[in-house]
């Protein structure tokens, strides 16, 4: 907690075959023997991830993969594990040698275009030998970023550095405000954060701390309560808050004790901005209005935790569903950096808020879900509806609100 989140951090992967330098180019970019190096060529299995502050973009993450031209069953799943990084990524490093671009580089070039990722090509060992002057001009001519480098002696490294920052989304940490976009100098928020076995102890959880962060770099101020607390600590103030957020679980008991003119909606709804496309996630959940006792539900949760006997993802959600639906539903629940690529067994997908992850990554989830036209929502807008508040709760954010009226019109 006293690091900036993963979440927040920009992502930089490297890509390749096996043994053109992936991780030394890596070890040479932070400074560290973060992975490990070796002339066996498929050393790195699973994709490594190293934090860093690198100036001036800041902090990131570099992510270092296994070779895309690795054989055998587990090389397939270890090029599986490749091409999920990429999820992630927000600026590639297309590792080759002097061996030129190949069909393994124009796959992974064509991967980076079609997913608007931007990239550059780093022709590492160049103390070795002199990279393809044709491949060099192929890719000059292409407008694609160079540089010839020696992870092993340093050379080329400052260029690198560099191309990242060139490339790098401008402000790549901005993201869409939480809730500072809603606030004026000296408003009030009230945050009911429910204290139970879910919550960490000794501290609150991160989407809770973020908000509080950005409602002090808005010149707001805000007063922490838990449910129990909300009406009597509301009835103690002298003029109303600008708004109320709660946790999503006691959103029926928030929206019961605050007064209808005072704006209320839940951290995970906030978070569907913050780490998504709230609107579109809005129109998804109007399709579990058509939600039928046989269908089956995707939960995707995005870190992996110890499963409590009342888990949220895994226990209270797929209840609540069931109950709304009227009948048994098939549930299916996935954790951390898994995601099926296909989803067209499912009749809906509900996304938790994402905090541990970047937004990319949740965008591109519902990329996968919007072209497979299956409808997709997040936990806090899926468990205010089932819990008949979601209008209220959407009512600070209109093109919302009506995208979630367009979508149960619709059915989907």
């Amino acid at each position: 907690m006293l690091d900036t989140p993963k979440g927040l951090r920009l992502h930089i992967g490297l890509f390749g075959r096996r043994n053109v330098g992936k991780s030394s180019l890596m070890n040479a970019l932070v400074g560290q023997a973060v992975s490990i190096v070796s002339d066996t060529p498929g050393t790195t299995t699973d994709p490594v991830e190293k934090t860093f502050e690198l100036a001036p973009l800041g902090p990131i993450v570099f992510i270092d993969t296994a070779g895309l031209d690795d054989v055998g069953e587990l090389g397939e799943l270890r090029k599986q594990k490749t091409l999920q990084a990429l999820e992630r990524t927000d600026v590639a490093i297309i590792v080759a040698t002097a061996q030129g671009i190949g069909p393994f580089e124009h796959e992974l070039i064509a991967l980076m275009q079609e997913r608007k990722t931007p990239f550059l090509v780093a022709f590492n060992k160049c103390d070795l030998a002199a990279p393809d002057e044709d491949a060099l001009q192929a890719l000059q001519k292409a407008k694609i970023r160079l540089a010839t480098v020696s992870a092993t002696h340093g050379s080329g490294i400052a260029a690198v550095k560099e191309a990242l920052f060139h490339l790098a989304p401008e402000n790549p940490i901005d993201e869409p405000r939480l809730i500072g976009d809603l606030l004026s100098p000296g408003d009030l928020v009230v945050l009911v954060v429910p204290i139970d076995l879910g919550a960490p102890k000794g501290r609150l959880i991160l989407p809770q701390v973020q908000t509080i962060r950005d409602i002090l770099d808005s010149d707001a101020s805000c007063m922490v309560v838990k449910e129990r607390e909300l009406a009597d600590s509301l009835a103690k103030l002298d003029s109303p808050p600008r708004m109320v957020v709660c946790d999503s679980q006691v959103v029926l008991k928030a929206a019961a004790d605050t007064p209808p003119d005072i704006a209320l909606t839940t951290f995970s709804i906030l978070m569907s901005r913050f780490k998504g496309d709230m609107v579109k996630l809005a129109r998804g959940a109007g399709a579990i209005n058509a939600l039928q006792p046989g269908d089956k539900v995707l939960i995707s949760e995005t870190c992996s935790h110890h499963s409590l006997a009342d888990d949220i993802g895994r226990v209270k959600i797929p209840r609540w569903l069931r109950q709304f639906a009227g009948g048994d539903l098939q549930t299916e629940v996935v954790a951390g950096k898994d995601f099926p690529d296909d989803l067209s067994p499912y009749s809906l997908v509900v996304q938790c808020g994402g905090c541990m992850v970047t937004r990319k990554q949740v965008l591109h989830r519902q990329y996968l879900a919007e072209h497979q036209g299956i409808p997709m929502t997040n936990y806090g807008m899926a468990i205010s509806l089932v819990q008949g508040v979601l209008e209220r709760t959407l009512a600070c954010f209109p093109a919302a609100r009506d995208a979630f009226r367009e979508g149960a019109g619709s059915g989907s």
